[in-house]
């Protein structure tokens, strides 16, 4: 993430990730470094799992770099056939993740993914919904992570790993 479009990244007000998605050089750099750290540090892993919504624009591109496959950790109602979910609180309310029920076989072994990590909520849920499958947590991937909301301290003892960190 060099040069003049990296400032506009880095310095967004709301850390968003939108102009990364318009650099296809910026993102193919952060696929790439995605796919070492997951290759590197998990070479026994069996899937990706991208969460609704901007995870789903890094996961499936990362699995498939990975050659395994990307399941979908989705709002409520927007999964087909039988799901598991999991409820949990927002800054402002509550809302509902789930996975489809056979999504994944127990004991196999996943990555979590998505573009922010903030206060953990929605990582959290997620790694609950793994729970309910008897999938293994590798780690929480994100790109941005907005450190002094403390999320990864709530996905302990899940390791998180941010590609870039803000206060």
């Amino acid at each position: 993430l060099s040069g003049s479009r990296e400032n506009s990244f880095c310095s967004s007000v709301f850390s968003d990730i939108t102009p990364l998605l318009k650099d296809p050089i910026a993102f193919r750099t952060v696929i790439d470094i995605l796919e070492h750290r997951v290759r590197t540090h998990y070479p026994q892993i069996d899937f990706i799992a991208g969460l609704d919504s901007r995870g789903f624009l890094f996961g499936p591109v990362l699995a498939q770099r990975l050659g395994i496959g990307c399941v979908l950790i989705r709002k409520k109602g927007k999964l087909p056939g039988p799901t598991e979910s999991v409820s949990y609180t927002l800054e402002y309310g509550q809302a509902e993740l789930e996975i489809q029920s056979d999504a994944l076989e127990p004991g196999e072994k996943v990555v979590l993914v998505d573009d922010l990590l903030a206060t953990g909520g929605t990582m959290c849920a997620a790694c609950e919904l793994m729970k309910k499958l008897k999938a293994d947590v590798l780690e929480c991937v994100v790109v941005i992570e907005l450190k002094s909301l403390k999320g990864a301290e709530k996905l302990k003892p899940f390791p998180v790993y941010s590609l870039l960190q803000y206060d």
